[in-house]
């Protein structure tokens, strides 16, 4: 079991690990060492996660998150395949926290006070009168 924050755990048995080989400019050792990492994690499988967490991880993951309810994460930071999986394992961590996180408050609306009205109001009639001043003098 991976332990996340407080109650939440999952299972080491839902992730799967797939390794293949690094994009991008390399050496020779690129072409024949595979440590990109692709992170397979199946929400809808978790047992573990309750349906509000899961429905809002996979809302949270996006275009990682695939219609079947599979979060996908790619790890090609580092050169080696374990720190690769740390790193992958740790972007999945931070997406569930995230997910478990409380709904922050509804905001509470406020009027302005008077004096704020009175101070915008007369900001205003400055700024009228500057750009006024701007303009072609009255002709004779």
């Amino acid at each position: 079991m991976i332990h996340i924050i407080r109650n939440i755990f999952i299972d080491e048995a839902d992730i799967s690990y797939e390794f293949l080989r690094s994009s991008g400019p390399g050496g020779q050792n690129v072409q024949k060492v595979e440590t990109c990492v692709r992170l397979r994690f199946n929400v809808k499988d978790c047992q573990n996660l309750s349906l509000e967490i899961s429905k809002k991880l996979i809302r949270i993951a996006g275009r990682k998150a695939t219609k079947e309810g599979i979060i996908l994460i790619e790890a090609q930071r580092y050169r080696t395949q374990h720190r690769n999986r740390e790193d992958a394992l740790e972007r999945l961590k931070s997406l569930i926290i995230k997910a478990a996180e409380p709904p922050s408050p509804p905001r509470i609306k406020t009027k302005p006070t008077y004096g704020a009205k009175v101070r915008r109001l007369e900001g205003k009639k400055l700024r009228s009168v500057v750009k006024n001043l701007r303009g072609r003098p009255a002709g004779d």
